[in-house]
């Protein structure tokens, strides 16, 4: 913890609030290998996360009424070795991404791995190739989550996990299973294969529909789902790489599924069956 306190909260023109701010850009994350997470619920999943000497979370900034309401919380923060700093609502409203700030925002410790880490647990993966938009791949990252997978690969392309819509559309799940970066989508998917998963890309254009593929037993053992990017989905050199194409039935008249819906059909449709 801090020798020194200030006696008034920190505003945003304060060094700290302003060092904080850059973390807003994706040059100052990687450079840091910071990130900022606002909400109580981002940060106390974030000091759930222990490294050797560390926690996930490095310090928080909030406003004197949400210090009040979480006590207990800053209690917990400042027990872990971490600096709770009061802040008027302009500095904090200022770290925010939100429309409505909630009164606290942490400076996070960022937390992807190796590739190989995110294959090596016996589980379904979630290869994401290209994937642009931060609230569907922040939500893929959840139903990952939710649906029991045991890893998730952003790949390519893909929007940077610790992008501020990114976190907030995790609610919390992108401290709960490995999450890996691959400059390579075709790497990913060797890579997973040689896991000895299947990979399954989906796709609209599939040669087998989903109810077939766990008719067949493809959805019997885990498997690694490719999904691509939002408008044009995937490249087909990379679709090629996968063991086999399925597409999501469409029942009704809708046109497609997007990519979220769709990921939680497939992560979901595999739950079930492995």
């Amino acid at each position: 913890m801090a020798s020194f306190r200030p006696e008034r909260p920190l505003s945003k023109s304060s060094g700290r609030v302003k060092a904080a701010r850059k973390l807003a850009r994706r040059a100052s994350r990687l450079e840091h290998g910071l990130f900022l997470a606002e909400g109580v619920k981002a940060l106390t999943e974030a000091l759930a996360v222990t490294e050797p000497g560390a926690t996930g979370v490095v310090e928080v900034f909030a406003t004197e009424a949400a210090g009040d309401q979480h006590a207990a919380l800053r209690s917990a923060v400042e027990q872990a070795g971490c600096d709770w700093w009061d802040a008027d609502d302009d500095a904090v409203a200022s770290l925010s991404g939100s429309v409505s700030p909630q009164g606290v925002v942490a400076v996070c410790r960022s937390l992807h791995v190796g590739l190989d880490l995110a294959l090596a647990g016996e589980g379904t993966v979630a290869i994401c190739a290209d994937v642009r938009d931060p609230g569907n791949a922040g939500t893929v990252i959840r139903t990952a989550d939710a649906s029991g997978a045991v890893g998730v690969v952003l790949a390519g392309h893909s929007v940077d996990p610790y992008n501020d819509k990114t976190v907030r559309a995790t609610v919390g799940s992108l401290w709960h299973l490995p999450i890996a970066l691959e400059p390579d989508p075709a790497e990913a998917v060797r890579r997973a294969r040689a896991s000895g998963r299947p990979v399954l890309a989906a796709d609209g254009a599939g040669e087998t529909d989903l109810f077939d593929a766990e008719d067949a037993g493809l959805l019997d053992q885990p498997v690694a789902w490719l999904f691509g990017n939002e408008a044009w989905g995937l490249p087909e050199e990379l679709a090629a790489l996968a063991d086999h194409r399925v597409s999501i039935p469409v029942l009704g008249r809708a046109e497609s599924l997007n990519l979220s819906t769709a990921a939680a059909v497939c992560l979901y449709a595999s739950a079930r069956r492995s």
